[in-house]
């Protein structure tokens, strides 16, 4: 058995996140000159996991991840479609390649805001989740 990896279920996430209809960017937003937000957006931080013992024999074949999906609008109603997209896409087991994954549990997070530091201001929603799989 081999040790669990985070890229299939980052890509994954990505994919359901995707299939939702949503624009994903992993990781941040583009930085590129002249780079404009669409009206409504999601953004996906992952973490590295980990991979975790199955048994007292001590393989770690298990894997356990937390992220994040930032849900990001043009106004608070359409960050919070973002996040009502989101938490239908992940309301499901997700494809892991290889692997065989539970549904991704809803951590929470802190309310909406407003960011004024880009221009037209933007709406944000940060919902964290963890996903835990199994070979």
């Amino acid at each position: 058995m081999s040790t669990p990896t985070v890229l299939p279920h980052v890509d994954a996430v990505q994919a359901a996140l995707t299939a939702a209809g949503l624009t994903v960017y992993v990781g941040g937003v583009p930085t590129d000159a002249g780079w404009v937000p669409p009206d409504k957006f999601a953004v996906l931080y992952p973490d590295a996991g980990m991979a975790v013992r199955e048994s007292l024999a001590g393989l770690r074949t298990d894997f356990d991840a937390t992220f994040q999906v930032t849900c990001v609008g043009g106004s608070v109603e359409r960050a919070l479609w973002v996040a009502d997209k989101v938490r239908g896409a992940l309301s499901v087991p997700l494809a892991v390649a290889g692997r065989t994954a539970w549904r991704p549990e809803e951590l929470g997070g802190p309310p909406i805001a407003r960011d004024d530091d880009v221009t037209p201001p933007l709406w944000f929603l940060p919902v964290q989740y963890r996903l835990q799989s199994t070979a």
